[in-house]
């Protein structure tokens, strides 16, 4: 089976904190890591009504300076957010700038109400998957020609540079499940495929889809790390364990949430990226869970 490492999806917003009592917050999760944990996740949101939300890129600096021993991810950027051009110069700046701790995630993005207080077009569903890979495209060859030019259907560059270059490459994720396009983007451009909230048999099932997208366009699946994120909850006591109706939660005492987590493995997980309820769930699954895969 694939080695397991472990991230921290961070709080980027609460009605009930103010700015700095999360990144307060923040920081004590970080400094409660321990052995196994090796990336920082944030997720790209720019409002959560009037409660202070932290801003993808922006914060993600801050955290790749504040702690130089994890690498830092998008989970994921929506590419409509941001011109691909210049999210590429972004991108290779920090990679530079970190010395090569960068996971940059993209997906089509979802969040309706955002695009139209923040000015943008909501297209279809199908238009904002084409803007994806078009997205993606504009990116590669970013950091991959100097000059670079490509002309796609939403997006182009023409002999736009980007110096200098990120070194080492950054590697590109790409999160979703659909099954028809979002896996078939994943099979002609990830590196990294991220799938969430889905219980091992949805995930595996997956999982089988994009090894057959794969096939088609003749890439070798195992070239693609396959990663999970998850809400976690961790308590001896059944009683304090949160479950959800809407999604699927890695949640139980440290046996169930340590038998379940080998489960996505034994389906090729060789990263978890989990959000938290609380401090303590974190302090438990740091204690009793993560010496099981060390």
């Amino acid at each position: 089976m694939a080695m397991v490492e472990f991230g921290l999806m961070l709080r980027q917003t609460d009605p009930d904190y103010t700015l700095s009592e999360l990144v307060e917050y923040n920081r004590r999760c970080i400094e409660a890591l321990t052995a196994g944990f090796t990336t920082l996740w944030l997720e790209d949101h720019l409002q959560m009504g009037k409660a202070d939300e932290l801003e993808c890129l922006t914060t993600l600096s801050y955290l790749a300076a504040t702690y130089p021993q994890f690498k830092i991810g998008t989970l994921v950027l929506a590419q409509s957010y941001r011109n691909p051009a210049l999210l590429a110069k972004m991108a290779a700046n920090l990679q530079t700038l970190s010395g090569g701790r960068l996971i940059l995630g993209l997906g089509a993005g979802w969040k309706e109400d955002e695009y139209f207080a923040y000015g943008y077009p909501f297209p279809n569903v199908k238009t904002r998957m084409a803007e994806l890979e078009d997205a993606i495209q504009v990116i590669r060859a970013m950091w991959g020609e100097q000059p670079a030019t490509f002309e796609g259907q939403h997006y182009h560059v023409r002999a736009a540079y980007c110096a200098p270059p990120p070194e080492p490459a950054i590697p590109l994720l790409i999160g979703g499940g659909g099954e028809q396009r979002t896996l078939a983007i994943v099979a002609r451009h990830a590196d990294w495929w991220n799938f969430n909230s889905c219980t091992v048999e949805e995930y595996a099932r997956k999982v089988s889809i994009l090894r057959q997208h794969c096939e088609r366009v003749g890439r070798d699946p195992s070239e693609i790390k396959l990663t999970y994120l998850a809400t976690l909850s961790v308590a001896e006591d059944p009683a304090q364990v949160k479950r959800s109706t809407s999604k699927h939660l890695i949640a139980g005492n440290a046996q169930e949430v340590t038998e379940e987590i080998k489960r996505f493995q034994a389906s090729g997980v060789s990263h978890f990226m989990f959000r938290i309820l609380d401090l303590t769930t974190l302090e438990n699954f740091v204690t009793h869970v993560v010496p099981e895969f060390l």
